[in-house]
């Protein structure tokens, strides 16, 4: 029974690797995903039968450009397998995905969230009924849906897809598994936005530097700060993280945070902030939930013009950043950041405060300025974290579920198939 159990767990770690290389590379042929996976010709082609009988993959024939010769064999994965819903929750509206099994994206809508209206029971109210319509738009029924996936900046739980606290509810914890049980059957995942933009700029990051991508953070502008970090692991995975950088400590006894604390790196450089300090507003007033990005465009035009106020709120926003930027490298290594989010677009005066904030640390004045860059489209980076993470796990639990035949052929292919070693990263 022990064998058993271990020949079944080594056949999910090869079916696995097989869908992960269809994730990251697309319709791949036989010998292409022997390459990739490092797995043998024949472990691929037991493992490539079995997701295809399970109608979790589909082979298709590719002819060559020249029209001539055997045509290719490609093997993708079936769109109808399952089904992902993305819900991306920002400060001003949320947004509704559907995507097929392939990831290819199938309908999408926006819903306003309305600045005047607060609470969590409206907010799953209004959650419920977008649910409901965008699988009826699409005439699915709701156990086609494997997944749904959400972000939020905020804390997110560690093990459960509760949301801990949030610029938008504060401390009205959500717990998504909760509220959703009674009508999806579908498994629930909670992510951190600025996790899941991390994630997918470090996949960008190894993609164009292979193995020596080392490690990246990521800095979210907006109306609130936001960071995440991703480093390389040993065996070649990526460790993702997400630090509470946005109130971290910056100044004690300073500006009122919307976290209820004072001094956060958020209450000198979160949209709020700049406001505040533009119009010389008291430190202690208690922040705005919400800034449109019209105003501080406003501001920003001024600052460009010569407005010295206005120069200065920018400035401080970037000492801030600058500053908490300082300890992270402290405390992890010198690394490329990215700066990705609404406030991207305020870069050039953001620029002056961050640089002196970061020249403040030793590891700067050793190891020089770490490399600065700016990614203005975070929507679609939050897109691509979610469908990252969501069908990679979907992957995983396809498998585990039981759906590949356990049984194997009595041959050397069989054999090979169940006794190999994986050795992909």
């Amino acid at each position: 029974m022990l064998a058993k159990s271990s020949t079944e767990l080594v056949r999910q770690k090869n079916s696995v690797l097989v869908l992960a290389a269809l994730r990251r590379h697309g319709p791949l042929a036989h010998t292409e995903l022997s390459d990739f996976t490092k797995l043998s010709s024949a472990t691929v082609s037991v493992i490539t039968a079995d997701l295809e009988r399970a109608q979790i993959i589909e082979k298709a024939e590719q002819q060559a450009a020249s029209g001539r010769g055997r045509p290719r064999v490609l093997f993708s994965q079936r769109r109808d397998c399952g089904y992902l819903i993305v819900v991306i929750i920002s400060s001003d509206a949320v947004q509704y995905s559907l995507v097929d099994y392939a990831g290819r994206l199938m309908d999408r809508f926006t819903e306003e969230r309305p600045q005047d209206v607060s609470g969590v029971g409206s907010f799953v109210t209004g959650l419920r009924s977008a649910l409901d319509r965008i699988v009826t738009r699409s005439r699915l029924s709701r156990d086609k849906v494997l997944m749904i996936s959400i972000s939020s900046k905020g804390l997110v739980d560690a093990s459960e897809p509760i949301l801990r606290w949030s610029p938008i509810f504060g401390r009205d914890e959500i717990d998504f598994a909760a509220v959703l049980r009674e009508d999806w059957p579908a498994k629930v995942i909670l992510g951190n936005e600025t996790l899941l933009v991390a994630a997918a700029v470090g996949r960008q990051e190894e993609n164009e530097k292979g193995a020596d991508f080392r490690a990246l953070a990521a800095l979210s502008l907006g109306h609130s700060i936001g960071l995440g970090i991703v480093r390389r692991g040993e065996e070649g995975g990526h460790q993702i993280s997400a630090p509470n950088f946005g109130h971290m400590l910056h100044l004690p006894g300073g500006g009122l945070c919307r976290c209820g604390s004072r001094g956060c790196i958020e209450a000198y450089a979160g949209f709020y902030a700049i406001l505040r300090s533009a119009f010389d507003v008291p430190l202690d007033t208690i922040p705005a939930k919400f800034v449109p990005v019209a105003e501080l465009d406003k501001i920003a035009v001024s600052a460009r013009q010569g407005s010295r106020r206005n120069i200065l709120a920018f400035r401080q926003a970037g000492l801030a950043l600058g500053n908490g930027l300082s300890r992270v490298l402290s405390l992890h290594e010198s690394m490329p950041i990215a700066i990705t989010g609404p406030g991207a677009r305020y870069y050039d005066l953001l620029l002056e405060g961050i640089t002196e904030g970061l020249a403040d640390s030793h590891v700067v004045r050793m190891e020089g300025m770490p490399e600065l860059r700016v990614l203005a489209d975070e929507p679609t980076l939050v897109f691509e974290g979610h469908l990252n993470r969501a069908l990679t796990i979907m992957d995983s639990d396809i498998v585990k579920a039981g759906v590949v035949a356990p049984e194997m052929p009595d041959s050397s292919a069989g054999r090979s198939a169940v006794g190999e070693v994986t050795r992909a990263n």
